[in-house]
């Protein structure tokens, strides 16, 4: 899937949209094996705007400035500071501070829409 810049008029149905599959970092994996899908679809600035998928696993991460939508799977998101957990499903928007310390637990292959700054 090619990134564009946020001006054409396009729909996408971001719950079967094509990813672009690799594994996860092993630095960054607790419990796994883990795969991680995106595709960017826009970019508006230094935001970029995609869909994200990660298999089932536990796995870290340092954050940037997102906010996501979860389309499919479970999951749940700590944070090393002590901040309450976030428990993700479809439906769920969440948000993401830069230089957030956290770990993924996936239950069910997560799919999300993100708005991240980059």
């Amino acid at each position: 899937m090619t990134t564009q810049a946020l001006l054409g008029n396009y729909a996408l149905l971001a719950t079967t949209a094509e990813l672009a599959y690799q594994p996860v970092d092993p630095a960054k994996i607790v419990q796994g094996p883990a795969t991680v899908g995106v595709a960017e679809l826009a970019t508006l600035g230094d935001v970029a705007i995609g869909v994200w998928e990660m298999s089932p696993s536990v796995t870290t991460d340092i954050e940037v400035d997102e906010c996501f939508v979860v389309l499919a799977g479970d999951a749940t998101v700590t944070f090393d500071d002590g901040s309450a957990p976030l428990q993700l499903q479809p439906g769920t928007v969440g948000f993401l501070t830069a230089g957030s310390a956290t770990t993924w637990a996936v239950r069910q292959t997560l799919r999300k829409i993100y708005i991240a700054r980059s």
